[in-house]
């Protein structure tokens, strides 16, 4: 038999152990809260309710999420100018990236500004690894390289034949890839600097801020849909995806952003088996190629 003592290392190294892996069940948890997301954000919209107002709930559903964000965070917020700005400005680059996004939509088809957009992760790990100095395993770096490509193939949509108004939708494309990408990369370095909370505070603060922008961009000529699949699915939607920005960010604090970040990304893969369940949307094969290529990069990466 064990003696005691032994027992005790025992359990104590069992939960250090998954005290060490917090960082992936944070990371899975955001990933799922996202995908899911997904799968049901463009019901509102179909139905008559804009992305605009969308937007707008969305940043309603982050303030319920930022208390529990600041709860967990011993309500404690870091006031100090250097983190109020830093913070600030993640939340402007993110939130502003998404009311681009809307004018980027207007000017070009989908099938084209996604797969510029997408790769914003990319360019995350790539001023991590410069400016940070994170590094991966071996195993790990094969996993984002793998993750990086998933995310493109994901990304990808039938041309539908949407004409295109000049080059302007590039332009914003590109405006939204590099405001991501660089609010990814200060997520990461913030995550270990200040307190989840106060991240997520701030994030709150400025989406919130731009709200009034997303209302003027709003078309009222046309009628808004106000029944169940419009304001009201959209609050449960955004919801889940105001709790998967906590769920990515308690990731960062605890793990390496330039693994996180490209798993986080590939939420997509569980809105497409969704899509597929509830919908009955077959893939296409870029599509599949690129959910073959995001299962063995997230074994990678969770390994």
């Amino acid at each position: 038999m064990l003696h005691e003592s032994e027992r005790g290392k025992g359990a104590e190294m069992v939960f250090t152990r998954l005290k060490d892996r917090l960082w992936l069940f944070n990371a899975i948890v955001a990933t799922a809260l996202w995908g899911v997301w997904g799968a049901f954000m463009e019901i509102p919209e179909k139905s008559g309710f804009p992305a605009t107002l969308g937007y707008c709930v969305w940043a309603l559903t982050l303030s319920p999420v930022a208390a529990v964000a600041l709860k967990l965070s011993g309500w404690k917020l870091e006031t100090d100018s250097r983190s109020a700005s830093l913070g600030t400005l993640a939340g402007l680059l993110g939130a502003g990236g998404q009311l681009i996004l809307f004018e980027t939509l207007r000017l070009g088809p989908a099938y084209l500004v996604f797969p510029v957009i997408s790769l914003y992760p990319a360019l995350a790990v790539v001023l991590s690894l410069l400016f940070l100095k994170e590094r991966a395993s071996r195993r790990a770096s094969i996993g984002i390289a793998l993750a990086l490509l998933a995310i493109g193939l994901l990304s990808y949509q039938p041309p539908s034949g949407s004409p295109t108004q000049g080059h302007l939708w590039l332009l914003l494309a590109m405006a939204s890839f590099l405001m991501w990408g660089l609010q990814g990369f200060m997520v990461i370095s913030l995550s270990k600097k200040m307190r989840t909370g106060s991240i997520y505070f701030y994030m709150t603060i400025s989406a919130l801020a731009l709200a009034p922008i997303a209302w003027w961009m709003t078309d009222f000529s046309r009628p808004v849909y106000l029944g169940f699949k419009g304001p009201y699915l959209t609050t449960i939607v955004q919801s889940l995806n105001s709790l998967g920005n906590l769920f990515s960010l308690l990731a960062l604090r605890q793990g390496i952003g330039i693994v996180i970040v490209p798993l986080t990304s590939l939420a997509p893969v569980l809105t497409i088996l969704l899509s597929l369940a509830i919908y009955g949307v077959i893939p296409h094969p870029v599509l599949i190629a690129g959910m073959v290529s995001a299962g063995i990069a997230m074994y990678l990466l969770a390994g």
